[in-house]
């Protein structure tokens, strides 16, 4: 059989103000009571998982999650800030009904244009593919024909399983990314990615 390296992909757990609709982008966010538990309960599912190493956003409510599944392996989790949530510039922290409010024709700009458009001072989504994709990359050929864990963001997830299945980055909120999800692609010594779970 093609060897393949597997990535065991995570969004990380629930945020405090997960109540409203946010983007809270690069802010430092603290999990909830309930983010904490959606982590120590992906460590139970993950027990057999023969892990060979963990990569993680350098965002605490990844951070935290990489540490809790990783305890009692024979490895440290690695942080990478490439695998950050995209950078939401002047957004960061605040409610879609406070963008909406405050900035109404930008934010029917970006709903027009998801790909290209830019909030001030942040990314887009080309830009978050231009820094995820090649760690990702590096990550599979670093650990080929073995098993990975990487703790990262709703955002940073879509665009890693878009790239999976060959999809358009347009079709960004086609895939749902739930708190505390996990996911499965497999990255085959061919060139064949094969998405086995999704939002699991």
């Amino acid at each position: 059989m093609t060897p393949h390296t597997r990535i065991h992909l995570v969004r990380h757990g629930q945020v405090a103000g997960y109540e409203q609709p946010r983007y809270n982008g690069q802010t430092d966010v603290s999990l909830t009571d309930v983010g904490l538990e959606q982590y120590h309960r992906l460590k139970e599912r993950m027990a057999e998982t023969p892990l060979a190493a963990c990569y993680c956003s350098d965002l605490s409510r990844c951070t935290i999650g990489a540490d809790i599944i990783c305890a009692g392996h024979l490895f440290d989790p690695v942080q990478r800030p490439e695998l950050r949530e995209l950078n939401i510039g002047i957004w960061e922290g605040l409610t879609w009904n406070e963008i909406t409010a405050r900035w109404p024709e930008q934010w029917q700009a970006r709903l027009a244009n998801l790909v290209d458009y830019r909030v001030p001072e942040g990314e887009n989504l080309l830009d978050l593919q231009a820094r995820v994709m090649p760690v990702i990359h590096e990550i599979v050929e670093r650990h080929r024909g073995q098993d990975v864990l990487v703790v990262a963001h709703g955002g940073v997830n879509r665009v890693i399983l878009l790239n999976a299945i060959g999809a358009h980055l347009q079709g960004m909120f086609n895939i749902e990314q739930s708190y505390g999800c996990y996911n499965i692609i497999d990255y085959y010594a061919d060139g064949r990615q094969t998405v086995k779970l999704l939002n699991g």
